[in-house]
């Protein structure tokens, strides 16, 4: 088939979901890959009285989290921290003071920035807990560190470091503060001028704590958690943070992509080790192996053959940014509402990568 033609069938596809589901207020699409000659970038629904844009910014929920991981291979790559150091090498004792007792044992030295990255500290997850604190108390503030001290005082680690994937924003605060205290520069202003500045995106930003080069004209797309607007949640930008917050227009995020996959900023070898040095997510069904917040999917004869074979990063609100290395494809997108949290991978697969492997197989 015509590159054309799956353009075609990929955007009628995207509408066509958009215009039926409800729950979906805007939603964004963008598919690039020169080796098919095809750029499809696509925007559908409205952000209040506002048609959605392709250049409005758009929040990828957790999708910022491989924006931390990369700034943490950075230092890694400067010489600044070492992924297999135990992370009380960089924090200070008012954190790591009985930051994991599980089980009546003291596993807090034992924990690295490699487990904080994989998801396999053990430490439970206070960001969903937190959240529902700000939507029942509009008063209620918490910053970064005190989220994880609030962690350790009134949660249990869910295992010892090392031992099991367990999926929680608690770990990426720890590498933000982490990165603070290496540099000594707030984590977003590192953000600018590690990973921003160096790819000109200029429209980029970390919500709540920064503002673009330059500013959009456009409204920032809303994203939903059952119902709920999460910009209109008073103080969630702080313990979005590192886990998250990069707010940008998907053009933006596709300099990120390029950038890390073309080899700029990190070398080959450290990308190579945050997606091979992985760990089984554990879902009962299609399965996906995580790096260093790197999706990745697991091969299933038949369900999911070796073609399908991607990686990249999800976020909870039907965001996701992947590299299909067989088409050399970039996808990147967001369905901005809780409903597609699983749903948009799905989609990624069936709709957008099963049509591009038409034209790579002609």
């Amino acid at each position: 088939m015509k590159a054309s033609d799956i353009e075609t069938k990929i955007e009628s596809s995207f509408r066509k979901q958009v215009q039926k589901d409800k729950k979906v207020k805007n939603a964004y699409l963008l598919v690039h890959a020169e080796k098919l000659n095809i750029h499809l970038n696509l925007a559908e629904g409205k952000t209040g009285n506002v048609p959605a844009n392709i250049h409005q910014p758009c929040h990828l929920a957790s999708v910022g989290k491989l924006f931390t991981a990369k700034v943490t291979a950075i230092l890694h790559e400067k010489n600044l921290l070492d992924f297999n150091h135990p992370i009380g090498k960089y924090l200070d004792a008012g954190l790591m003071n009985g930051l994991h007792v599980y089980k009546g044992n003291d596993y807090s030295g034992q924990i690295t920035i490699r487990h904080l990255l994989m998801q396999t500290s053990g430490l439970n997850d206070v960001f969903y807990k937190l959240y529902r604190k700000m939507t029942e108390d509009p008063s209620f503030s918490i910053t970064p560190r005190e989220a994880v001290i609030w962690g350790k005082e009134n949660l249990t680690p869910v295992a010892v470091p090392g031992k099991k994937h367990f999926y929680t924003d608690t770990n990426y605060y720890l590498l933000g503060l982490i990165v603070e205290n290496i540099t000594g520069k707030p984590f977003h202003e590192v953000m600018h001028e590690y990973v921003f500045e160096p790819l000109d995106m200029q429209h980029a930003s970390m919500w709540g704590f920064s503002k673009p080069k330059v500013e959009s004209e456009y409204p920032p797309a809303k994203l939903f958690i059952k119902g709920v607007n999460l910009f209109s949640v008073n103080g969630l930008h702080q313990i979005d943070y590192a886990g998250g917050s990069v707010i940008a227009p998907l053009n933006d995020f596709l300099k990120f992509m390029k950038a890390l996959t073309g080899e700029k900023l990190i070398k080959k070898e450290t990308l190579n080790r945050m997606i091979e040095d992985d760990i089984n997510m554990g879902f009962p069904t299609v399965g996906f192996n995580y790096g260093y917040s790197i999706w990745k999917f697991k091969i299933v004869p038949v369900i999911m053959p070796e073609k399908y074979n991607s990686w990249g990063c999800v976020g909870a609100t039907g965001a996701l940014m992947f590299y299909h290395p067989k088409t050399e494809s970039h996808i990147i997108g967001t369905f901005n509402d809780f409903s597609w949290r699983g749903k948009a991978l799905q989609f990624m697969a069936r709709k957008v990568i099963k049509e591009l492997l038409k034209i790579e197989s002609r």
